[in-house]
C-alpha cells in the first residue's frame, strides 16, 4: 500500500477523533461539568457544545428536575417515651450543578442524615398523639431546616412529607380499644338522642290529637246546643204565635209524663204533685163548656189544698187505694194511670171537636 495512502488515513483518523472529543451534545434538562487538568472549568448547558480534546473532560453529569428520595423507616423517640418509626418522602432539586458536585460528597445521603436527625429533635418535643395530628407542623419544620441546609449545596428542598408513623403494637392496640370504645360511646348517645327524638315526636303528636279531638268535640257541642237552641226558639216562637192557653199546655204534660217511666233502668220515680191539678185542667178544659164553667179561685186552692199532702209525701194515686206497693209497682201503676189520663183526654179532646158525638159527662138530654 502507498504510504501516503497510509499517511492519508491515519490523519482522517485522527481528525474524527479529535472532532468526536470536542463535540459534546448535551441533553434537556441535564448538566455536565467540566474540569480542565483536573480543575472546574465549567457546567455545559442542554445542546451542542465543544471542549478541548484531551485537556476537559467531564467530571459529573446532574438531573436538574425535581426528584424523589424515599427514606427508609427510622426509630424515633417522642416525649412520652414511645418509639416510633416514621419514614420521609422528600422532593428536592439541584439549582447549582457546580455546588451540588463539590460542596457535599453524597448529597443524598447527607439529606437523609439530616432529615432523621432534624425529625428526632421535632418529634421528641411532641407526645404520641400530637405526633399523629401534627403532621403538617412537622412538614414544615423540616422543610425549614433542610431548605436551609442544602442551600450552599445547590439543593433546594421543595417538599417534605411523612409518609408512615408505625407505633408499638401494644400502643396500636390500646388505641384500637379506646377508638373502639370512641365508636360505641358515639352509637350510645345517637341511639338514645333517637329515642328522645322519638318520644318527643311521639308525645307532640299525641298531644295535636288530644287537642284536635277536643275541639272537635267542643265544636260538635257547640253546633248541637246551637241546634237545640233554634229548636227550642222555633218551639218557643210557634207557641207564642198561635197563643197556646193553658189548656195546651197541661195537654202538652200529660202527653210528655208517661216518658218519665219508658227507660227500663228506672226502678224508682216520683209523680209531681202537679199531676192532679193538669188532670183536671184537661178535664175542665173538654168538659161540658157549656155547664162546667171555671173553677173559682177558692175552690181551686181549697182543691189544691186537697190533692197536696200535708207530710209532702208523694199523692196517692187511687183515693180508694190503701196498699202501699213497693217502688217498682208505684212506678208502673202511675205510668198506667197516666197513659189512661192521656188517653181519656185525647179522647174528650176529640169528642170536643165532633159536635154530633156526645161528649163525656153529657146526657142526651143536654
Amino acid at each position: 500500500m502507498d504510504p501516503v495512502v497510509i499517511v492519508t488515513l491515519v490523519a482522517a483518523l485522527v481528525v474524527v477523533f479529535l472532532f468526536a472529543a470536542t463535540v459534546r451534545i448535551v441533553p434537556q434538562a441535564r448538566r455536565y461539568n467540566i474540569e480542565r487538568f483536573g480543575r472546574y472549568r465549567r457546567t455545559l448547558q442542554p445542546g451542542l457544545n465543544f471542549v478541548l480534546p484531551v485537556a476537559d473532560r467531564v467530571n459529573t453529569k446532574l438531573d436538574v428536575r425535581e426528584q424523589v428520595y424515599s427514606s427508609d423507616p427510622r426509630p424515633v423517640i417522642t416525649e412520652d417515651n414511645l418509639v416510633v418509626n416514621i419514614d420521609t418522602v422528600l422532593y428536592y432539586q439541584i439549582t447549582d450543578p457546580r455546588a451540588a458536585a463539590y460542596e457535599v460528597a453524597d448529597y443524598l445521603q447527607a439529606i437523609d442524615q439530616l432529615t432523621v436527625t432534624t425529625l428526632r429533635n421535632v418529634i421528641g418535643s411532641m407526645d404520641l398523639e400530637e405526633t399523629l395530628t401534627s403532621r403538617e407542623e412537622i412538614n414544615s419544620r423540616l422543610r425549614a431546616v433542610l431548605d436551609d441546609a442544602t442551600g450552599k449545596w445547590g439543593i433546594r428542598v421543595n417538599r417534605v412529607e411523612i409518609k408512615a408513623i408505625d407505633p408499638p403494637a401494644t400502643i396500636k392496640e390500646a388505641m384500637e380499644k379506646q377508638m373502639r370504645a370512641e365508636r360505641d360511646k358515639r352509637a350510645a348517645i345517637l341511639h338514645a338522642e333517637g329515642e328522645r327524638q322519638a318520644k318527643i315526636l311521639t308525645a307532640e303528636g299525641t298531644r295535636q290529637k288530644d287537642i284536635l279531638e277536643a275541639q272537635g268535640a267542643q265544636q260538635a257541642m257547640i253546633l248541637r246546643a246551637d241546634g237545640e237552641a233554634k229548636a227550642v226558639e222555633l218551639v218557643f216562637q210557634a207557641v207564642h204565635r198561635n197563643n197556646a192557653d193553658p189548656k195546651v199546655l197541661a195537654y202538652k204534660y200529660l202527653e210528655t209524663l208517661p216518658h218519665l217511666a219508658s227507660s227500663d233502668n228506672n226502678t224508682f220515680w216520683v209523680i209531681p204533685g202537679e199531676l192532679t191539678e193538669a188532670v183536671r185542667t184537661v178535664t175542665s178544659a173538654f168538659g161540658d163548656q157549656s155547664t162546667a164553667g171555671r173553677p173559682q179561685p177558692a175552690q181551686a186552692e181549697e182543691a189544691a189544698d186537697a190533692d197536696t199532702p200535708r207530710d209532702g209525701r208523694v199523692p196517692e194515686l187511687d183515693a180508694g187505694s190503701a196498699v202501699s206497693l213497693d217502688a217498682a209497682t208505684a212506678a208502673d201503676e202511675a205510668g198506667k194511670q197516666a197513659a189512661a189520663a192521656v188517653s181519656d183526654a185525647k179522647a174528650e179532646a176529640e169528642a170536643a171537636m165532633s159536635p154530633q158525638v156526645p161528649r163525656r159527662g153529657q146526657t142526651s138530654g143536654d
